[in-house]
């Protein structure tokens, strides 16, 4: 099962979610859980989970390198790319890698083999655990512009990690996504079996939560909502998610306690007793949202 935690906008608190999720995952259902930290662009996942970090590597993106003594100045490699991240100017030929989206067309229309593949790193994927809990996550190299190749990059790695593995022995996997609705969201959420959209009430909250759910219903996966921080204007957000079928999971009260617990690094299901059944509960309709069967698309 793979669930991903999104939102319209940032700042809803959908990491809370998604790390209070994972910290009573197994006491909830008795299964192991995999947490995925797909916001490489800022991640911080791990500023609550506190992972110890067993390995890092780097991610890259297939670039051209082209052989000026070789190239015949043709400029079939320019009329291809749509990003103008390989030219030829005067007599030289360029390359512009960080324009590069690493489709590979270049070197298939290169009619004298000039072209090779070279690499640019994307960023790190790093590996760990806290405590039971399973931790990935990507981390996008400082001035790089393109995060959706690396979250492919996190997502090929989680399918390596799961493979060869009966359905039954793979953990759960909760997908802590970029927010909004643009390429790196669609991009994390696009192998998940639900979708969870944590929502605040307020105008701006309302405003992005509507184009979020305009943007990922295609996607035709089961969707529910979280409120966090609710209280005034929660019932508007309720009655847009009634006319737009959409179930609310729980609500999180806008609880100074909470935002305490949180501004330290803590988790919501240690803020007291209510908070940790309310977290149980929450796992059992997010299991129960996506279903069992969702486990085979973790390959």
């Amino acid at each position: 099962m793979i669930a991903a935690i999104a939102s319209g906008k940032g700042g809803t608190g959908k990491t809370t979610v998604s790390a209070s999720l994972a910290s009573v995952w197994t006491e909830a259902c008795g299964r192991p859980v995999l947490a995925v930290d797909l916001d490489v662009e800022e991640p911080n996942l791990h500023l609550f989970l506190r992972p110890t970090i067993a390995s890092s590597r780097a991610a890259t993106l297939e670039v051209p390198v082209v052989d000026a003594a070789v190239c015949t100045r043709c400029g079939a490699c320019r009329e291809l790319c749509q990003f103008g991240a390989i030219t030829v100017m005067g007599d030289t030929p360029l390359v512009f890698v960080d324009m590069c989206h690493g489709c590979g067309g270049c070197l298939a229309v290169c009619p004298a083999g000039a072209i090779t593949p070279g690499a640019r790193e994307l960023g790190r994927i790093e590996e760990g655990a806290a405590g039971p809990i399973g931790f990935l996550a990507g981390r996008l190299r400082v001035g790089e512009a393109m995060s959706p190749p690396l979250i492919r990059a996190v997502l090929r790695r989680l399918g390596e990690l799961s493979a060869g593995r009966d359905i039954a022995d793979r953990p759960d996997v909760l997908l802590d996504a970029p927010p909004g609705v643009s390429c790196p969201a669609t991009a994390a959420v696009a192998t998940a079996d639900c979708i969870v959209l944590v929502a605040e009430p307020t105008p701006f909250g309302l405003h992005d939560f509507r184009l979020a759910v305009e943007a990922f219903t295609p996607l035709a996966k089961p969707m529910a909502v979280v409120i966090n921080r609710g209280g005034e204007g929660s019932g508007e957000l309720r009655a847009f998610c009634a006319v737009a079928g959409l179930p609310v999971l729980a609500e999180i009260p806008d609880d100074r306690l909470v935002a305490e617990t949180y501004a330290r690094g803590g988790l919501l299901a240690d803020v007291g007793p209510d908070y940790r059944s309310l977290c149980l509960t929450l796992v059992s309709a997010v299991a129960g949202l996506a279903g069992r069967s969702g486990g085979s698309r973790h390959a």
